[in-house]
């Protein structure tokens, strides 16, 4: 389980004394726990992590380009050094032709001919590939091939 993998990580990364490591793996604890009191005390599937896992990676992600274009490039680092930690956690994210591959794939199989039915195959490619690539990046990819 996932929470019993950041408890040791949190004590590991205090015995090791990184800082960056523990404050992204204490937010990713926080938000576990948070997600357990929402469902008053109920178990939380894998999809559920997998989830709020990319919320944090989001959040990083966005934070870090704020910093950039404020030219905090110290907070944008820690931002990064973050995500790159609770990336960690993920699963395995699939490549751009992985995901062009699989496009076609279901573009076929859903006979899907043309750019007004972008929200169709965005839903199909929603639960296709969720947890396993960035839903911009499929976005994009679909605007590129139904076009």
């Amino acid at each position: 389980m996932l929470e019993d993998k950041i408890n040791a990580d949190i004590k590991a990364a205090m015995l090791a004394r990184e800082q960056d490591r523990l404050n992204a793996l204490r937010a990713v604890k926080s938000a576990i726990l948070l997600l357990k009191t929402e469902k008053r005390g109920g178990d939380i599937t894998e999809e559920m992590e997998v989830k709020t896992l990319q919320r944090l990676v989001k959040q990083r992600k966005e934070s870090a380009e704020m910093y950039k274009a404020q030219n905090r490039y110290d907070l944008c680092e820690e931002e990064i050094r973050q995500m790159e930690v609770i990336a960690r956690y993920l699963p395995q994210q699939l490549s751009e032709a992985e995901i062009t591959e699989a496009l076609k794939e279901l573009i076929a199989a859903n006979n899907i001919s043309g750019i007004k039915e972008m929200g169709k195959l965005m839903g199909i490619a929603t639960r296709h590939f969720a947890g396993k690539a960035d839903n911009q990046t499929v976005s994009a990819i679909v605007k590129q091939l139904l076009v």
